[in-house]
């Protein structure tokens, strides 16, 4: 019985390769039409730019041939109603001029019109293509969750049946997190910088026509936009950055990007007081360290403003020769721990960070007296050692 459960157990893992190897092809498949259309969409927009251009031209154009025709018709008026007084050859020379014109402002408007349906049509192809970039990518984010999951909690089919049951509910909340983190940062890099790189080379290729039809001066004024066009971009690059992973905690440290982070923090939230005391030596610590426990109080600060409701959040931290200590306290509205909540996610994920750096977390609370988070994390000594020492060398 043991090795027919066996068997059953590595065919269905078979089953499940099979299945991991279909998801990712269709997956491949819908990036690649998303792909396609962007890179469709980025000639229709250019293509786009041009016709507008051209437009605002021929519509000149109209306004200077009709004003000019005008002129001809009267002159042809004048001509006529003084016979008399005028040759022949200067009512053929005003006859001439007034068709010629005439012809000439019905062909450019022909344009015009050709002009504008061409804009309209490029602007509901440019409206479909967004609808499909933004289907592919959400067809493109569900799949990656899917096989995100099969990979991970159904490669093996025998331990998904050992596993917990939040322990896997947890999983797929870490990568349904992360899928949505991703999501975002894709629609900030999109809205934001590609969006105006994408203006930015539009407007770069005008810059010369400019030049030709408008003079000098016009095309210093494109290029002036174009430079702040540029500057908008690299600073929505840099606030992306610092969300994802803030770049003072790789050069000074856990205690300076505290401190900064909790003072933004405060700025962001009025009427909410955030101090930080710390105390022992300020030392630098392995990175990986660093990052976990600036999640850690990143996640508790995170916590007592949107679900406890604090007014006051108090941060500690010390470094002793074996241990890091760190508290966050608040005056929120507090909770029952010994209730189990449904969908604690962030308490679970906090507890696993800590376990993953061999810590403990204790956290104590009282419905209407607030919250205390306790981290207890181990430090080795010659470990901390080396992590200074390069730290000098850099």
């Amino acid at each position: 019985m043991a090795g027919e459960k066996r068997w059953d157990e590595k065919y269905l893992d078979k089953i499940v390769e099979k299945m991991i190897d279909t998801v990712q092809h269709s997956k491949d498949e819908i990036f690649r039409i998303g792909e396609q259309s962007r890179q469709e969409q980025d000639c229709l927009l250019r293509e786009l730019e041009e016709v507008k251009w051209l437009t605002v031209r021929v519509i000149e154009e109209v306004d200077q041939l009709e004003v000019k025709a005008r002129q001809a018709r009267r002159r042809l008026s004048e001509v006529s109603q003084h016979f008399s007084s005028h040759s022949e050859q200067d009512i053929r020379e005003a006859y001439e001029v007034a068709h010629e014109l005439h012809m000439k402002l019905a062909m450019v408007r022909e344009q015009e019109k050709q002009l504008r349906l061409r804009r309209d049509e490029l602007e509901r192809r440019l409206a479909s293509l967004i609808q499909i970039i933004e289907r592919s990518d959400h067809l493109v984010g569900q799949i990656t969750v899917v096989l995100n999951y099969l990979n991970s909690d159904f490669r093996q089919v025998s331990e998904i049946i050992e596993g917990a049951k939040q322990k896997q509910e947890f999983g797929l909340k870490i990568i349904e997190a992360q899928e949505e983190e991703r999501r975002r940062l894709s629609r900030e890099i999109h809205d934001g910088p590609a969006q105006l790189l994408a203006h930015v080379l539009l407007r770069s290729d005008l810059v010369e026509k400019v030049m030709k039809d408008r003079g000098t001066e016009a095309a210093i004024a494109e290029i002036r936009d174009f430079r702040k066009m540029v500057r908008s971009a690299l600073s929505e690059v840099r606030r992306i950055i610092y969300d994802l992973r803030p770049m003072a905690l790789d050069d000074l440290g856990l205690v300076p990007t505290l401190k900064k982070y909790l003072q933004t923090t405060e700025e962001y939230n009025k009427g909410v007081h955030i101090s930080f005391v710390h105390m022992g030596e300020e030392t630098r610590l392995p990175s990986r360290m660093e990052v976990a426990v600036f999640r850690l109080v990143q996640e508790s600060v995170q916590n007592a403003l949107k679900h406890a409701e604090a007014s006051q959040i108090d941060v500690k931290m010390e470094v002793t020769c074996r241990e890091l200590l760190v508290s966050v306290k608040d005056n929120g509205k507090g909770f029952d721990p010994s209730v189990k909540k449904e969908n604690a996610f962030g308490l679970i994920g906090m507890r696993e960070r800590v376990e993953l750096l061999g810590g403990t977390l204790t956290i104590r609370s009282t419905i209407g007296g607030g919250t205390i988070v306790f981290i207890r994390v181990p430090i080795d000594r010659s470990v901390l050692e080396t992590a200074n020492k390069e730290e000098r060398k850099s």
